[in-house]
This record gives C-alpha cells, structure tokens and sequence, in this order.
C-alpha cells in the first residue's frame, strides 16, 4: 500500500522533504480515484502529520486543503486551531468551518485569527455580529470594509459604541450612504468627547471649559444633521438623543431657534408621550395654554420655559420669514426676538445667558456668511471678461 510505504519513509525523510510529500499526499487525497481504503489510509496518516513537529508540514495540508469542499473536516478544524502561519489559508476561506466553528475561533480572542475571519467571503450576519462583539477594532474595520459580509445595523451600532472615537472607522462609517442619522450623530457624539479628552490632555482648556465646547460643538453639528435628515428619519433621531442623554432642553431650544420645528415636535412627542399629531396641534395652536400643558408634560425645566414660549410668538409673528439657511443654524432676527420678549418679564439669568450666547453665535455666522457672499461675488466679477477698446467703441458710437 502506498500510503504505508509513505508512513515508513515520513519518520526519517527531513522537514522540507516531509513538506513536499504531505502536499502531495494531500492533493492526492482530493484529486486522484484513490479507493475507499486507501482514502481512509491516506486520512489517518494526515491526521497523524497534525502532530508533525514542523509547521512546514501542517502548513503544507492546510495550503492544500483551504478552498475545498472534500478535504477530511477533522483536519480542518484541527489546523484552524494552529498556530495562526498554518491555520491562516482555512481561516481566510474554508467553507468546511462553519458559524460555530468561526464564533469560537473569534471568541478564543486572538488578534490575528479575528481580522482573518473578518475578512472572509460572504461573511453571515452571526459571525459578522460576533466581529462586532469581541473583535479588535483592527478586525471591526476589516469587517466594515469587507463588501462580501452581512452586517446588521445593530452590529454597526455595537462598533460605533466600542470603537467610534477612532478615526478609520468613524471615516468608514460616515462614508456610507446607507448609515442612519441617529447613527451618524452617535458617531459625531463621540469625536466630540474624544476632542475634549484631547484638548484636556495637553491642557488648552481645563477639563469644564473642554466639556463645554465639545458639547456645544456636538450640539451645533447634530442640528445641522438634522436640518439634513428626511422627515421618516427625525423621529429615530430623536429617540436616539433621549437613550444617549443628549436630548435636553439646550438642543431643542438651539433647534427651535434655528427654524427646526419639526425636531421641536417629535421631541415633544418622545418626551411627553403623545402622538405627533397632538402635539402639533398645541405647538401651532394661539392659545399657548395647550403647549404649557404640553412642556409640562414634556419634563423640561422650568426656568426655559419663558424662551420657548418667547420662540413660539415669534415664529407665528413671522419673523423667519425670508431667512435663508435652512434650518441648519441660529437665526439671528429669531433670537433677539427672543430676548426682547424674555426681557419684558423675570427671567432666569442662566436662560438670559444661554441666549446671548446664542446671539453672538447667530451674528457671528451670519457676518461669516455675509463675508463668504462678498468674496464669492468678488471673484465671479474678476473672471468676467473685460470689454476691449475696439468693442467699447463701437457701443459708444452706437
């Protein structure tokens, strides 16, 4: 018998040779009409090579064996779990391991052996969640940029919450056309606090003001996603600032000063646990007896009540009206409004300090996109062609 003959020549031929002859006792096992004995001879001694000392021999298997269907499964999954030089071919692409096989693989939370899984062919949406779960963030980017795998959102949400501070995969994620608001502002959630952990760290700002910043930066950034956000899309929006705390009465007042009345009503909606069509009614009802019950109902605080109430008058006063911008940033005619009709009665000083900040901010945009309209128009007119003498004279003449 062949295989017998190879079994007595194995045990003294050297390393590379052994090599050689297990490939070839390999390609043999796949290929050639070999009977049913000698098949199950030739699987016992490749079984026997698992405990070959050299890694140039199990290697040689696992090269041989890696794409195909009718390799022994009992030496596959023997040779996944080598060391990783032998078991990489099988990770990257044996369809003989299956979903178990690859979740215990990734569990066993080798760094190596997770970021070849992640980057298999047609990747199932259960190994794909485990990636999600236990991998390094190496693997999770891996993962998102393997076009192959089926990724669930819950699974892009799980590597936004343990990796979205680092920036190829914020980069990746954000890249994506298909990723949802709530997902995307989660994302600029945590560039903000990585910023302000930053900015601490080499003591720019101490760790209060850092906070403050980053918080109004968050809050600056994620109403201009909003004003991007379809319709369908805002009230998913605003659930997911109510889970991750950001859904507080500063954001809503910058988004009601900014003209965003829909975030304003489906955040009213989550809070008070009305449906939008009643709460829609009260916002726009002249009676603002509706909409006091509405914010009471809502939980917000008390002292920034005035403001709100302040931003609905003006609103029904038509002061919006001819704004350009959309609804991405602070309105500057909305705010003083705002403090003109706070100012004529007590109001709290940490609201009237909101809103001044909330002015400055608003002129200050406005004379930025004042500037920018000047420079634009600036240089359409030098790119326009002057009129040579010979041309104006003819006018002239005429």
């Amino acid at each position: 018998m062949i295989v017998r003959q190879f079994l007595h020549w194995v045990r003294a031929a050297r390393p590379g040779e052994r090599a050689e002859a297990t490939s070839a006792l390999a390609r043999a096992y796949l290929h050639s009409d070999l009977s049913v004995d000698d098949l199950a001879a030739a699987e016992g001694a490749m079984i026997m090579l698992l405990d070959d000392p050299s890694p140039l021999v199990r290697q040689a298997m696992a090269d041989v064996f890696a794409s195909s269907q009718k390799a022994p499964p009992v030496v596959v999954h023997a040779l996944a779990s080598d060391q990783f030089e032998v078991a990489q071919p099988l990770l990257d692409r044996s369809p003989l391991l299956g979903d178990d096989d690859l979740v215990d693989l990734i569990k066993a939370g080798k760094p190596p052996v997770q970021l070849a899984i992640a980057g298999r062919p047609l990747l199932t949406t259960t190994v794909a969640a485990t990636i999600a779960e236990e991998a390094t963030a190496e693997a999770c980017l891996t993962l998102l940029e393997n076009s192959e795998a089926n990724i669930t959102l819950s699974s892009v949400e799980r590597i936004i919450d343990r990796f979205g501070h680092l920036a190829p995969v914020r980069e990746n994620l954000l890249a994506r056309d298909d990723l949802p608001m709530s997902m995307r502002q989660a994302l600029l959630s945590k560039l903000s606090r990585t910023l302000a952990g930053f900015v601490t760290e080499r003591q720019w700002l101490g760790p209060q003001h850092a906070e403050y910043a980053a918080r109004e930066a968050c809050e600056k950034a994620t109403l201009a996603l909003a004003a991007e956000t379809p319709y369908e899309e805002v009230g998913e929006l605003v659930q997911h600032l109510r889970r991750s705390g950001q859904l507080t009465a500063g954001m809503l007042l910058r988004g009601l000063l900014s003209g965003n009345v829909v975030l304003f009503e489906e955040a009213l909606a989550e809070l008070s646990q009305l449906s939008i069509d009643r709460v829609t009614g009260h916002v726009h009802d002249k009676n603002l007896a509706g909409f006091r019950a509405l914010y009471l109902k809502a939980e917000l605080p008390e002292i920034a009540y005035p403001a709100f109430r302040a931003a609905l008058t003006a609103l029904r006063e038509g002061v919006l009206v001819g704004e350009s911008g959309g609804a991405a940033r602070l309105k500057r005619r909305m705010v003083e409004r705002v403090i003109d009709l706070c100012a004529a009665e007590p109001c709290d000083t940490a609201l009237f300090a909101l809103l001044r900040r909330f002015a400055v901010e608003a002129a200050r945009e406005e004379a930025r996109l004042f500037c920018d309209d000047l420079v634009a128009d600036a240089a359409i007119g030098a790119r326009r062609p002057a009129m040579t003498p010979a041309i104006t004279d003819a006018r002239v003449a005429a």
